[in-house]
């Protein structure tokens, strides 16, 4: 996929699998929400979680992982977006209720006022902001291949 699919790609997308490394070496994966936030450059990936879950031990004693988006179920149709990524843990409620919110409105039914904002401000206290700074990348679509394997 060119940068400008794979973005489209992530865009659409609705759950990204995070694989960690557990303290056993053996990968921890686990499905995550997500948005894609723009700014400079390419879109990063941002979600949250339990800052008690097994994913945020992992990342805190090491900070690399891998992120999956990937759709179709026939061969032909498979496509995805493979990111190698650092995990930036972010803990402060002024970054953690705002992303609360951005995922709120990518989910849920649209309403996001005042009584959303505390309810995800209270949130934020146990929760943990997971920023993904890409390193590297692999996509396939192989919608793109024409029959031919």
């Amino acid at each position: 996929m060119s940068a400008e699919e794979a973005a489209d790609f992530l865009a659409e997308g609705r759950t990204v699998t995070c694989a960690t490394n557990g303290r056993d070496g053996w990968p921890h994966l686990m499905p995550l929400w997500y948005v894609l936030r723009t700014g400079t450059g390419a879109g990063q990936l941002w979600a949250w979680t339990y800052e008690k879950s097994q994913k945020v031990r992992n990342l805190r004693r090491d900070a690399r992982c891998t992120l999956q988006v990937e759709a179709g179920t026939e061969y032909e149709q498979l496509r995805g977006v493979m990111l190698a990524c650092e995990a930036v843990l972010h803990h402060d409620p002024d970054v953690v209720t705002p992303l609360g919110m951005e995922l709120a409105a990518r989910y849920g039914d649209g309403a996001l006022g005042p009584e959303l904002e505390a309810a995800m401000r209270a949130q934020a206290a146990k929760r943990v902001a997971l920023q993904f700074v890409e390193r590297g990348r692999v996509t396939w679509d192989h919608r793109k291949l024409g029959g031919t394997y």
